[in-house]
């Protein structure tokens, strides 16, 4: 069995540790912006291609205390590195992270992790000098209250780098936010959802993966893929394992709408590669079934009403920091309280980091849950739309951090 450690924006702990124990995977513990559990060896792979929530995956190769650099080298030689690197890899020790440690120079932390693996590579091997002409392999380095965890990463790139973006646009939300709130609105793929603020299309095509059942690392490939301990023949049968799980006998209803009809072209253009993907998985397993695609629209959110009675509204709306100035998000929060009405009986969701949303748009949420989307501290907010009839409700907000 494997200690793994998964990433995420700090306030989705929960939801990404809902997903691990959905994959069947025991949940060791929990730290702000990661999740440690205990898995086989499959999951080095299977977490990559099935975790939507998570932003990275690592393996967890020592854990121990290091009071000084001597504990610190002496952990970090101890790891058989051998049986996980190839002989032209090149390894970085890509970051280090500290709180209240003895040691918390991130630099020379960083420069001891790195002499100590490559001396254990080195006695190992009989080499004065690794070649480093292989494929890069990263290490990453927490030290909490003198507790060093060493993390080797089976990601690489960040897997809200899903592939299926050609063209993001300006600012756009992450695919991994974009799970974690619909997630956090326990979305069930028979409710129509719309986004009136679609963009590049990332919460219609996350939402359409998610209902589809299509695993959202399909149209890419990880680190674990470079290192010795890579068993690609099941890392084949795990990708039709997860090809079987693609739902395409259900209804769904997802739709996004823009002012921009650039933003829509792109929107298309992203769904289009995302369904793809998910159809050569298809491929795979002899199916020759199609992912419907997302509707998008180019229309003004102000011109909008509810198709059907009941549904999701979910959307990350333009703020000061990532479009335009704080005035005119302020202007365009006031105008969204004509979502209220428009769509009466449907939830609304919406996720932003201007401190005056709720002020602007003229109602208080009744539950708030804080997340670091990127650099951005956001926060997103979640409304009832059936329940708080209340065009000016000024309770006090239950906010879950």
């Amino acid at each position: 069995m494997n200690t793994l450690v998964a990433l995420c924006a700090i306030g989705a702990e929960k939801v990404l540790g809902n997903e691990i124990k959905f994959l069947g995977y025991k949940l060791i513990s929990n730290a702000p912006g990661r999740v440690s559990f205990v898995a086989d060896d499959d999951a080095l792979f299977r977490c990559n291609l099935c975790l939507r929530t998570a932003d990275r995956v690592y393996l967890q190769m020592a854990c121990y205390e290091a009071l000084d650099f001597d504990q610190l080298f002496d952990g970090v030689y101890a790891v058989a590195w051998q049986d996980f690197f190839k002989k032209d890899s090149k390894v970085v020790v890509d970051k280090v992270r500290t709180y209240k440690s003895k040691l918390n120079s991130e630099h020379s932390i960083q420069g001891m992790v790195q002499k100590a693996i490559y001396k254990k590579l080195g006695d190992v091997w009989n080499m004065t000098t690794l070649p480093e002409s292989g494929e890069e392999c990263n290490v990453r380095v927490y030290l909490d209250e003198n507790t060093a965890l060493i993390l080797l990463d089976l990601s690489g790139l960040p897997l809200h780098k899903r592939g299926y973006r050609a063209d993001v646009g300006v600012a756009p939300l992450r695919e991994t936010t974009a799970a974690v709130m619909l997630q956090l609105m326990t979305w069930r793929r028979k409710t129509p959802l719309h986004d009136p603020f679609c963009g590049s299309g990332t919460l219609a095509i996350e939402a359409a993966l998610y209902a589809y059942n299509v695993a959202p690392g399909f149209g890419r490939r990880f680190a674990l893929e470079h290192l010795a301990i890579y068993n690609k023949s099941r890392a084949i049968e795990i990708r039709k394992q997860e090809a079987e799980k693609i739902r395409t006998d259900v209804e769904v209803r997802i739709t996004g709408s823009d002012i921009d009809p650039e933003a829509i072209e792109r929107a298309k253009k992203n769904a289009e590669y995302a369904c793809v993907t998910a159809g050569r998985a298809l491929q795979s397993i002899g199916s020759d079934a199609r992912i419907i695609r997302p509707d998008f629209v180019q229309a003004d959110f102000k011109d909008l009403s509810a198709p059907y009675e009941t549904g999701l509204l979910l959307c990350n709306p333009p703020y000061g920091e990532r479009l335009g100035d704080e005035a005119q998000a302020e202007a365009l929060y006031k105008e969204m309280s004509c979502l209220f009405t428009s769509f009466p009986g449907w939830e609304i969701g919406v996720i932003t980091s201007h401190k005056k949303f709720q002020e602007c748009i003229g109602r208080y949420a009744p539950i708030l849950k804080s997340l670091k989307a990127g650099n951005l501290d956001t926060c997103f907010y979640i409304y009832n739309n059936q329940k708080d009839k209340s065009a000016f409700s000024r309770k006090k907000a239950k906010k879950e951090l």
